[in-house]
């Protein structure tokens, strides 16, 4: 039986539909604005976005301040509408629409230790941005289509999505056509800040209908004609002073695409870019070996503002890399974050030991844009020995480097000890290097040794180190153990062939106390090993707060002893990833982690039930 409204949820649905009429008029409006504090506040929470919006447009100055006890509005008076209860109601709304999304925005806050989120969160201008992108996106379905020749404006928003903000039945008794994507973009596109565009949307309507925003972060995807070129280039100058954040993807740019693109970048009377972040990871066509494109070449050289910079999985070659470093290196950027990942760059730094060949750091004028440089990810760029010899040079470039990914390059042991002598000097320089990461690089259990030798005994030492994806084998367990009595805190070591002995090994060696926060242990086939691993690791590392404890082929009788050492853990574990462990859902005992949580969530991540004829893939 339907539950029966009441007369308030009545009277409050009538008066939205009042408001929302095209001749809302003063008596009524003036009537609402001076409602008492608790009726008008819950008014709020009843009505749907469209209508909100109007009362909130519309309300008096002399209004805000009769409410000022629950609506403390913005300093200087600047968008009074946007703050108080009325923020608090724009919340729910964006809650109930996208119950998903809210949550990892308030992860998001609270991970960087905001307590009171809603005082910085604007949540009207997230609810209409959000609400814009997913028109554009219903559009971008049909514009697709080869039968579609009409204006991207006509386009008609489905009926699923304007039930979202208005109430049921009212578009049939308004004048206004809810149902064009022109309707959306005129009414809502000031909210927009971040959007994401397809190709068969970047024309020049899209500028027009996009006048009103002011966009700080813009992605692109799918760009590969000429017509789609020139209308994001309209597009980026309308928005030039305000952009922020460029990213392409699976796009194809070709030299004379970069020029454009660079050059509507420019802020032409100021002669500068406002860009901060510019990614590609789409192909970058490379018709020249010998030079950069001019307007790329002037992006790099002379965008003060530019702190990270992505070239990823552009089939770009060594020399396309080996200009734009240079380029960078007389730069006068403030460049923190230089990513090359996934790009087949061998040889880019060859002979780069010419034009620095001692350890002092080069003069100021000299690579002054690298020298702010945080961030350094070389992932998956075919680089070998002879690539790391030369990448020992450039490092001295970077002097705040703290985290240097070369994970995914067959670098060897021979290209680790070329290393080596850069973090000793960079330890004795008080460098802040942090983050090592050497997944899959071919390491054997010799170079791993000397390397865990040498990083234990830095002045400087590490924080976090992946090791993981090399084939180490079980002796790896006695250097690891020695490696544990520093004060690394994340470690990887996934995939390594630990085995059984290595993780016993590892009990045996394992110090007192262990500076441990994050650990992955993953894909060892520790078996029974690694849960009394686990058990002795819970005792002697008291901050730990993440465990990857994945396929490593435990059996039932695993689970008590990894119970217990959640006991041990004292509830200060976050995360155990037990998944891949098939084993474990076939023991009673399964139920027994569902006593631990946090922040309402299960801490153990178990592997789904299998099916009773699947096979096990490491049956004796």
């Amino acid at each position: 039986m339907a539950e029966v409204p009441s007369l308030m949820s009545l009277c409050m649905k009538k008066l939205g539909k009042d408001i929302l009429r095209d001749d809302f008029g003063n008596d009524l409006s003036s009537a609402i604005y001076e409602l008492p504090s608790v009726l008008f506040d819950g008014l709020l929470m009843h009505l749907p976005p469209l209508t909100l919006q109007k009362l909130q447009e519309e309300m008096p100055l002399r209004c805000w301040n009769g409410h000022e006890s629950t609506n403390i509005c913005f300093r200087n008076g600047r968008k009074r509408g946007s703050c108080g209860n009325f923020n608090t109601a724009w919340k729910a709304l964006f809650k109930s629409r996208w119950p998903d999304l809210a949550r990892k925005i308030q992860r998001v806050d609270w991970s960087a230790g905001v307590a009171k989120y809603e005082s910085i969160i604007d949540w009207q201008q997230m609810y209409w941005e959000t609400h814009l992108q997913n028109c554009i996106d219903e559009a971008a379905e049909i514009a697709v289509l080869p039968s579609f020749d009409g204006g991207l404006g006509e386009i008609e928003i489905p009926d699923t999505i304007i039930k979202c903000i208005v109430y049921k039945g009212h578009r049939s008794h308004s004048t206004r056509d809810y149902s064009k994507l022109s309707y959306h973009c005129e009414q809502f596109g000031s909210y927009a800040r971040c959007l994401k565009l397809q190709n068969m949307l970047c024309i020049a309507e899209t500028s027009h209908l996009l006048r009103k925003s002011r966009l700080q972060q813009l992605v692109l995807r799918w760009i590969k004609s000429s017509e789609h070129m020139d209308g994001l280039c309209q597009l980026l100058q309308q928005n030039n002073e305000t952009l922020s954040s460029l990213e392409f993807i699976f796009c194809n740019l070709s030299s004379a695409s970069l020029n454009a693109i660079c050059d509507s970048l420019r802020v032409k009377d100021m002669q500068t870019y406002r860009v901060q972040h510019f990614s590609i990871t789409s192909t970058v066509l490379e018709r020249n070996p010998l030079s950069l494109p001019h307007g790329l070449v002037s992006f790099l050289s002379s965008g003060r503002s530019l702190c990270s910079l992505k070239f990823s999985d552009n089939r770009l070659g060594k020399n396309f890399a080996k200009l734009v470093f240079n380029t960078l290196l007389d730069a006068s950027s403030r460049l923190s974050t230089l990513n090359f990942e996934d790009n087949n760059i061998t040889g880019w730094l060859f002979n780069f030991n010419q034009r620095s060949s001692t350890w002092p750091l080069p003069s100021f004028g000299l690579g002054k844009s690298l020298q702010l440089l945080r961030v350094l990810n070389l992932r998956g760029n075919n680089l070998c020995k002879d690539d790391a010899d030369s990448l020992k040079y450039a490092l001295i470039y970077m002097p705040n480097l703290e985290i240097l990914d070369l994970s995914d390059n067959p670098i060897e042991d021979d290209g680790i000890s070329s290393l080596i002598p850069y973090f000793v000097e960079a330890s004795e320089r008080h460098s802040p290097l942090a983050d090592l990461s050497l997944g899959d690089c071919d390491l054997s259990c010799n170079g791993v040794t000397q390397l865990l030798d040498v990083l234990s005994t830095l002045k400087n030492p590490l924080h976090s180190l992946s090791i993981a994806h090399n084939e180490l084998g079980s002796q790896a367990a006695g250097p690891l153990g020695k490696f544990l009595r520093t004060v690394i805190r994340v470690l990887n070591v996934e995939d390594i062939g630990l085995g059984s002995s290595g993780f016993l090994k590892l009990q045996e060696d394992m110090p007192e106390e262990v500076k441990l926060v994050s650990i992955n242990i993953s894909k060892n086939r520790g078996r029974l090993e690694t849960a009394n691993f686990l058990l002795k690791l819970m005792s002697k590392a008291p901050e730990l707060v993440v465990v990857n404890a994945a396929y490593n082929f435990m059996p039932v009788e695993s689970l008590t002893v990894v119970h217990s050492s959640l006991k041990v853990g004292k509830g200060k574990l976050e995360r155990l990833d037990l998944r891949g462990n098939a084993r474990f859902c076939q023991s009673a005992h399964a139920p027994l982690f569902d006593e631990f949580q946090h922040r309402g969530r299960p801490i153990v991540i178990l592997p789904p039930l299998p099916a009773a004829d699947e096979p096990y893939d490491d049956d004796p």
